[in-house]
């Protein structure tokens, strides 16, 4: 016998029994809830989606009272520890780690795709120099739609597995571009010998004549980096995505949407927020002043708390002991001491504590894109690097979703009703 939920409807009387499946009920049962013959039925209001599943997943798995993260069902831990960035993302398109003849294929289908088309890269260079990279990023990923017009057939597993390779591998040269375009550098063009993340702090940073030397620990913490941030269940940058591409739109247009989404400060934009702050904060003898302003709701104590986790992110305690180890290569961030302190006193005060704003993801990544050399505006565009893989294997998750349709949420319509048109001379 399957669960089930009693509803007693106290407005008829009548009594209603709705089939429970994977700890929930199905929106559209409460329909058969009506006051009459003429109701439509009973709808759920969830404003900003606090409590409504509107998928089923099989790539991430999150548990946010207990502090859990899993690709796959492989705690983050492990992959940040073991994995790289490359064989993660394997593992969130297909399901499963690669074999070492998998690995080697798919390094090498990513690998033949990692340079931009002419056209886009003069698209690229048309933005001014104080143009924010995030813009630009969006602007050449939806551009990337025009340039391949095979990608809107998206029912096509070849098509759609190349348009895949595609955007994996161009983001990071999309986002270095866009670095240097602000920066009125010459492109640099991407070297297929190198790591991902190698290959992209090259672009990123080597200069004119000069040759450039990566360093591995830098090159290591940023694969981490991308690894923490690939995916994170259905949040608003990846509902966009699972959203546009409901309605059958190529991949590029789908993810434009999903990076302009990640680009708001509610979003992509939180660790630059944290930086803001330890600036403002300026000492560690300001820190008790600046706790007491967050206690009396003057300020907001960011990077601590998140609208999932209820405990201590696990990405963000991965990310405090990359941070040590970019630090002894870069250099002690003088913000650290800071935010060290300012967690200390969250981690033991009652009003934290009861509250659960436990540090997360946000609260130490940006101190350490700033100990790299990143300014505060590439913040987002390398979320949306390792962001990249998390959205094309949701997108292609709801495409071969059979119960999937386009996205069309109902409203609850409180404005007035038959009115009729005044002419403007008499209004």
């Amino acid at each position: 016998m399957p669960d089930t939920l009693t509803i007693k409807d106290n407005r008829t009387g009548k009594q209603y029994e709705l089939e429970i499946t994977n700890g929930t009920i199905r929106a559209t049962d409460l329909r058969k809830v009506k006051a009459d013959e003429n109701d439509v039925g009973l709808r759920t209001y969830d404003p900003a989606f606090m409590n409504t599943a509107a998928c089923q997943s099989y790539i991430t798995f999150l548990d946010g009272g207990k502090g859990i993260l899993e690709y796959r069902g492989i705690p983050i831990e492990q992959l940040a520890e073991h994995s790289t960035f490359l064989e993660t993302a394997y593992l969130l398109l297909f399901g499963e780690l690669p074999t070492e003849k998998e690995m080697h294929n798919w390094t090498e289908q990513i690998v033949q795709h990692i340079t931009l088309p002419d056209d886009i890269k003069q698209f690229m260079k048309g933005f001014r120099d104080d143009a924010h990279p995030m813009g630009i990023s969006l602007s050449a990923v939806g551009a990337l739609s025009t340039y391949y017009p095979e990608a809107k057939n998206i029912f096509d597993e070849e098509t759609r597995r190349t348009q895949i390779h595609r955007l994996i591998a161009k983001m990071p040269t999309i986002a270095a571009y866009s670095f240097r375009t602000v920066n009125g550098d010459s492109y640099v063009e991407p070297d297929s010998s190198l790591s991902f993340s190698g290959n992209f702090l090259r672009m990123l940073f080597k200069k004119d004549g000069s040759t450039y030397k990566i360093n591995q620990t830098l090159e290591r913490a940023l694969d981490v980096l991308f690894i923490l941030h690939a995916d994170h269940e259905q949040n608003c940058s990846t509902s966009t995505m699972r959203a546009i591409g409901s309605s059958h739109a190529d991949p590029y247009s789908s993810m434009a949407g999903a990076i302009g989404a990640l680009y708001g400060p509610l979003h992509g934009g939180a660790n630059e927020a944290v930086l803001k702050m330890l600036n403002e904060i300026g000492s560690l003898d300001n820190v008790p002043k600046f706790i007491t302003r967050v206690k009396a709701g003057e300020v907001k104590l960011m990077g601590f708390g998140h609208r999932v986790y209820k405990s201590y992110d696990p990405r963000a305690k991965i990310i405090k002991q990359t941070a040590d180890e970019v630090f002894e290569v870069t250099g002690i961030n003088p913000l650290l001491d800071i935010a060290l302190e300012l967690e200390r006193i969250a981690l033991q005060d009652d009003y934290f504590v009861s509250r659960k704003l436990y540090p997360n993801v946000d609260f130490y990544s940006g101190l350490i894109y700033q100990a790299m050399g990143f300014p505060t505006s590439m913040f987002p565009v390398l979320f949306a690097i390792g962001r990249t893989v998390g959205w094309i294997s949701q997108w292609e998750e709801m495409l071969l979703d059979s119960e999937q349709k386009i996205a069309r949420p109902r409203q609850i319509y409180l404005g007035p009703r038959q009115r009729d048109y005044v002419p403007v001379s008499k209004r």
